[in-house]
């Protein structure tokens, strides 16, 4: 596989509906064998620069190339052997087998007559195969679930052979294992077979995890196009998306919620991962709550810089200083209740264990974690 081959060009395209732009000025590149994947707000213009690239939305300005040749340039034909699209429109299929629908993809190579031929017939299988579909090809298409009918759907893609692979919202409709096993597939193929996979998704922690490079688009402009390394980065997702109550956490791959403010009610004393769980359930019960004192390298600190009303850290790999550890007494002594979620300490965070030794010598200790409000 050569990945230094160029198989989709889009240079500062425009496109809209009846000559009024919705996208303006789109450029990037897509190699063989890279998985590029659009992200953005609802309504920001992501499939229509997939529609555009399918040439199912005529150029207003600027061009979309694929395998070296203009998408307007070639028959319908022609790009039906250079691209396969999964849209996100549900499609109509009464009286179909999946195994028809699947056929469907096989349409650019046949006859007049769409005959297929066994080598046909046989891609066909083996498309469904790979996508675990192989025994539904029987089965009614209008009878199985959703998820069901995108795996058929990306089997259709598959058989029809393309270079470049366009999906839009791919998984939307994709448990969770679904989803895992759809995109897993994706990168199988662009690995082994040297497709170029262009795709927008809403699921930003897949990808972040999935994609080779992502374009941004936000009010129908590529606001920034390149690695998962360069855009999940800082507080850029928060900005993209225009998150007021609350922020995306890039290493993390999650979007916390702002935390309450006011005087805290409740001390944690946690670290490790430990204390997340009575974070989370402080949050939903409305209480603002302080915690610390948690290393800022610790499993604790994104959730605990999200939620917590008061946090007080410590810098990474060292033991709690001692202005960190007065500044929790304060606080703690301000606190109603104190909750401690850790079972041992160790050197480091060893002032946690005066904390939690503090909180028990004057009754505010709760040894019950059960108990916390709900």
């Amino acid at each position: 596989m050569n990945t230094d081959h160029i198989l989709l060009e889009a240079k500062s395209f425009s496109a809209g509906y009846r000559k009024q732009i919705v996208v303006d000025d789109i450029s990037f590149t897509l190699h063989a064998g890279e998985v590029l994947t659009l992200i953005g707000p609802n309504g920001a213009g992501k499939s229509t620069v997939l529609k555009t690239i399918a040439n199912q939305i005529d150029l207003i300005s600027g061009d979309a190339v694929i395998c070296g040749k203009s998408v307007q340039e070639q028959t319908e034909k022609e790009l039906a052997r250079q691209i396969s699209v999964l849209l996100t429109d549900r499609i109509t299929a009464e009286r179909m087998s999946c195994f028809d629908v699947a056929a469907a993809g096989r349409y650019p190579y046949t006859g007049l007559l769409g005959m297929l031929s066994e080598q046909d017939k046989q891609i066909v299988q083996d498309a469904l195969k790979m996508v675990g579909a192989d025994d539904l090809a029987d089965a009614s298409f209008s009878w199985i679930s959703d998820g069901q009918r995108q795996s058929v759907m990306l089997a259709r893609a598959i058989a029809q052979e393309p270079k470049v692979l366009l999906l839009d919202e791919p998984t939307s409709y994709l448990d969770i294992s679904r989803k895992l096993d759809f995109l897993c597939l994706l990168r199988k193929l662009a690995r082994e077979r040297g497709i170029a996979v262009i795709q927008s998704l809403h699921e930003l922690d897949l990808a972040q995890r999935f994609s080779d490079k992502l374009l941004c688009i936000r009010d129908g402009k590529a606001q920034r196009f390149g690695t998962p390394d360069i855009i999940f980065s800082g507080d850029y997702i928060t900005e993209l998306y225009g998150i007021r109550n609350g922020r995306y956490d890039p290493l993390y791959g999650t979007a916390e919620p702002s935390a309450y403010t006011g005087q805290p009610q409740v001390f944690v004393i946690g670290g490790g991962g430990t204390a997340i769980p009575v974070y989370r359930k402080l949050y939903r019960a409305g209480i603002p709550f302080a915690t610390g004192v948690i290393h800022e390298n610790d499993l604790d600190y994104p959730a605990a810089k999200a939620l917590a009303a008061d946090l007080i850290t410590a810098p990474s790999f060292e033991p709690i200083p001692e202005d960190a550890f007065r500044s929790a007494c304060e606080i703690m002594m301000q606190c109603e209740t104190v909750i401690c979620t850790l079972e041992a300490f160790g050197t480091m965070n060893h002032a946690n264990q005066k904390l939690r030794n503090l909180a028990e010598q004057i009754n505010k200790l709760q040894t019950d974690i059960k108990k916390q409000p709900s």
